[in-house]
């Protein structure tokens, strides 16, 4: 916190607006979509078991778009490939729409910091690729290509391939290809933690966009805290040695965000608690 943010007088991050607590009073109405029940990870090396995550329990609802945030070894990157089916739990469960995950899915789609699009095949081609492993015809397939990199503002790129685009418009690609499957919920792995502030800035604006013109929740893994404020309706706070959850703040600036919200009492004070949880500040 710098010098002239700590002469402010901060409200509390826990103060919301008559506006802020209508939606999230909505939110909570609405049904669970991953539940996550006393989730532990457990790894054997060389010097003995070392737990990863303990007790992790937290609900995410419909259309909900929740950040994940900590230290550095609190276990972001275990947890969100537990929820994405690529790691075993070693206790604790994960349920979507109420079903125990026991593996990968096209319900849940993730986007890694890594772009993972494969060079041989263009943009449109990349994007179809999960309908057509399931089946759907290929007319179809590419027609919903089509609609998606639309929604992503790439339509002009649909013949280009993966080495003929710049990283923002890469991890593009990457999100239309995840959305393609119509997944239940979208799990985002530090997905812009590789790109300049500007172009990540830019990212920010579209994953904004594509959420709220599609029906889709979002769990989002980041490091950068002005990035979660910005995002999420809620933040899952971790801490580490064991990988926990120390608090769950329910963000209190309230929608449609805009750059100028930066400075704003409640962005600054969220920030604040957010920096004490993690940075002991």
């Amino acid at each position: 916190m710098s010098a002239a943010t700590a002469e402010l007088v901060l409200p509390s991050y826990l103060e919301q607006s008559i506006e802020v607590k209508h939606s999230f009073r909505e939110l909570k109405a609405r049904p669970p979509v991953l539940e996550i029940a006393r989730l532990g990870k457990d790894f054997a090396t060389p010097r003995g078991v070392v737990t990863a995550l303990s007790e992790v329990s937290f609900t995410v609802h419909k259309k909900e778009f929740v950040s994940v945030i900590g230290p550095s070894g609190c276990g972001k990157s275990t947890l969100i490939r537990l929820l994405a089916g690529l790691e075993t739990p070693s206790r604790g469960c994960v349920s979507l729409d109420g079903k125990s995950v026991s593996g990968p899915g096209a319900e849940r789609g993730m986007v890694f910091q890594s772009y993972t699009l494969f060079p041989w095949l263009c943009v449109r081609e990349n994007v179809m690729f999960g309908p057509r492993l399931r089946g759907v015809a290929r007319d179809v397939a590419r027609t919903k290509a089509g609609e998606w990199l639309e929604l992503v503002g790439l339509t002009k790129f649909a013949d280009h391939y993966p080495d003929q685009l710049s990283g923002g418009m890469k991890q593009r690609v990457a999100i239309a290809r995840a959305l393609a499957n119509e997944p239940r919920i979208l799990l985002m792995d530090e997905p812009f933690g590789a790109l300049d502030a500007q172009t990540r800035c830019d990212m920010q604006s579209h994953l904004i966009r594509i959420w709220d013109n599609v029906d889709l929740t979002v769990l989002f893994i980041t490091h950068d805290l002005d990035e979660a404020i910005y995002l999420a309706d809620r933040i899952v706070v971790l801490a580490a040695h064991p990988g926990r959850v120390a608090e769950v703040i329910e963000v209190p600036v309230p929608r449609p965000r805009e750059r100028a919200h930066f400075l704003s009492g409640p962005f600054l004070a969220t920030k604040e608690r957010l920096e004490t949880l993690i940075y002991g500040r």
